[in-house]
């Protein structure tokens, strides 16, 4: 099987196989959002059936906290350990085994009986979910090998990441709408259980087209030395790329923070929006799908931005800051501000919070693969993913609820939006300033 070696233009048509490769891909990215930002949307109604606790409650803020903090530093952990045996074992092979994993977890976490059963079976979905973008983004850097051809790959293809958002906020409407007309999950038609079992459908397709994904090039090749030597995390840390580990963890904590510390606590507000109070139970939930919406229409122009933008502008700290500036003034506005006033400027606000994101994650994916040398760099981009976003960046959810508890603000929805921003602009600011010490890459090749 053919896949783009270095000396071919960008401009030379894609194979079969390179098509193959692309879709695979975008299914994994996009999947990796549907699981991760299932919990947004199920944790009010999974913790008031599972747990029989009142939204705004210290108590229920607690498990909302566990909900998004506890899963992820697991899959930091584990995470870490995924990029290691993405170097030792191969990118192909980890990535499939990553699908498969947060696939049957998250399946499984719809017939869950207690808080404590979901918050195992999230934990095993995350972990799928961090090893797959590490896997995936290392995969395909080294598939193409043609620079110009890499990062539009690269670019594009994570722009499916936000299509895995607006999939589940259509899922989760259409359980909410005609749930009622499917078969009974033991004792009743929750919407949550079944968009939770919708987590399996990335599964079937992949197990069809397994056998005809080729392994990464590059990878073979350093593995088929006489004496391979095996990847080690010590090496992170060598004065050669000390610096570029640390920076790449610390900024990457400070975007990760974004969504758990904010965006995901963002569905639970609307119940505070004045325009919302006359609403019923079910068009309370359909009105928070509809938001899920608008958040994942503008990921997804983020991400597309991002693409549109990387040809053109060369510098890493550069791109960076193109999505660190102007969060500085969106996050403020939409939590201090849209949050707390209607559902239109909510709608607004979101959609260019989420857009600067995802342009800040899609850089992350294009940047990690070019400072890091092939032995190395799934373990090299797995520290910076799942240490800096996961281990440290996820510590903003626990923030974000603790601080909910004393922020100013009438109402617990009001309350949260401002711990949120709060939480938010700490991060941005951080991460701001920590860009002018981001590492510009030597040359536009992958390292050896």
């Amino acid at each position: 099987m053919r896949v783009m070696q270095s000396a071919e233009p960008a401009t030379a048509r894609l194979t079969s196989v390179e098509w193959l490769i692309i879709a695979v891909a975008c299914v994994g990215f996009a999947f990796d959002l549907y699981e991760t930002l299932m919990m947004a949307l199920l944790v009010r109604p999974a913790i008031t059936e599972l747990g029989g606790l009142r939204p705004g409650t210290p108590e229920f803020n607690l498990w909302v906290g566990l909900l998004f903090y506890v899963p992820n530093v697991a899959a930091g952990v584990f995470g870490l350990l995924g990029g290691y045996l993405t170097d030792l074992f191969g990118r192909k092979r980890i990535l499939v085994w990553s699908i498969l994993l947060y696939s049957v977890s998250a399946c499984a976490a719809g017939f869950s009986t207690s808080l404590w059963q979901l918050l195992i079976f999230r934990c095993a979905t995350l972990i799928g979910v961090s090893v797959e973008f590490v896997a995936a983004t290392t995969w395909l850097a080294e598939l193409f090998a043609n620079p110009k051809r890499r990062e539009s790959v690269l670019g594009y293809t994570q722009a499916f990441y936000t299509i895995g958002g607006l999939m589940v906020a259509g899922a989760y409407y259409l359980a909410v709408t005609y749930g009622e007309g499917l078969p009974m999950i033991r004792t009743g038609h929750q919407a949550w259980r079944y968009t939770l079992l919708s987590g399996l459908i990335p599964a079937l397709p992949l197990l069809l087209v397994r056998p005809f994904l080729p392994e990464s090039p590059v990878w073979q090749k350093k593995k088929s030395t006489i004496r391979p030597e095996r990847p080690r995390i010590s090496e992170l840390f060598q004065p050669a790329l000390r610096k570029t580990t640390l920076v790449a963890t610390l900024l990457f904590a400070c975007s990760y923070a974004l969504p758990l510390g904010a965006l995901q606590h963002t569905i639970r507000m609307v119940s505070g929006l004045a325009d919302v109070q006359s609403f019923s139970p079910r068009q309370l939930e359909q009105a928070a799908s509809g938001v899920q919406m608008f958040q994942e229409l503008g990921g997804t122009t983020g991400r597309i931005l991002f693409a549109l933008l990387v040809i053109h502008v060369v510098s890493q700290r550069r791109r960076a800051l193109l999505f660190f500036v102007p969060s500085l003034i969106v996050f403020p506005f939409l939590y201090f501000f849209a949050a707390t006033r209607t559902l239109a400027l909510l709608h607004l606000g979101l959609f260019l919070a989420t857009m600067l994101f995802n342009g800040l994650h899609s850089f992350w994916g294009n940047y990690l693969p070019r400072v890091y040398p092939t032995r190395l760099r799934a373990t090299g981009e797995s520290f910076a993913a799942n240490i800096g976003g996961r281990v440290i960046g996820v510590s903003a959810a626990l923030l974000t609820t603790t601080l909910s508890n004393v922020m100013p603000g009438a109402g617990h929805a009001a309350q949260l939006a401002h711990s949120a921003g709060t939480v938010a602009l700490f991060f941005l600011v951080l991460g701001a300033i920590g860009t002018f010490w981001l590492r510009e890459p030597a040359g536009d090749r992958l390292p050896d």
